[in-house]
């Protein structure tokens, strides 16, 4: 399903679990390649000893890589998350933020990778970062894809 990158971010910051953890998709490019996502912390979203909450860290990449495949590759290709691996680096009361990218290459060895049927497991390395420019986590993304048989006549 294609959708606009405008309408896409619309929808996103209404997404209850985003809106609710007080996560922000600022920006999602025309060719559906880069999302940029940001979190303030807020008394609703801080854990117990006043930091990010983590689940909420990691929910600011979750859906992201997906989406982006999906656009990209189109309705020829089933896109699932398989697998995450998240590492806390370092503990944040700034606003957070994170971009979300897949490249021209990624997207070809995708491509390549597939076109017999097989299944693939592209990984994406994501860091999240805050105001200061320091490092608060590492995500560590791996996704299944496939090209969906086409039906024999």
């Amino acid at each position: 399903m294609k959708i606009t990158p405008k309408l896409a971010r619309r929808l996103l910051n209404i997404y209850p679990p985003y809106f609710g953890a007080g996560i922000k998709v600022k920006y999602i490019s025309e060719d559906w390649k880069e999302i940029h996502v940001s979190m303030l912390l807020r008394w609703f979203n801080r854990n117990a000893v006043g930091t990010h909450f983590g689940g909420n860290l990691y929910s600011m990449i979750d859906p992201h890589l997906m989406f982006i495949l999906l656009q990209q590759l189109g309705n020829e290709y089933w896109v699932w998350d398989k697998a995450a691996d998240i590492e806390f680096v370092k503990a944040s009361k700034l606003k957070v933020t994170s971009v979300i990218k897949v490249s021209e290459k990624d997207l070809e060895i995708i491509k390549r990778s597939t076109a017999n049927g097989d299944k693939y497991f592209p990984e994406f390395d994501v860091e999240i970062i805050d105001e200061n420019n320091d490092l608060v986590a590492k995500i560590k993304k791996t996704l299944y894809v496939r090209k969906k048989r086409t039906k024999q006549l």
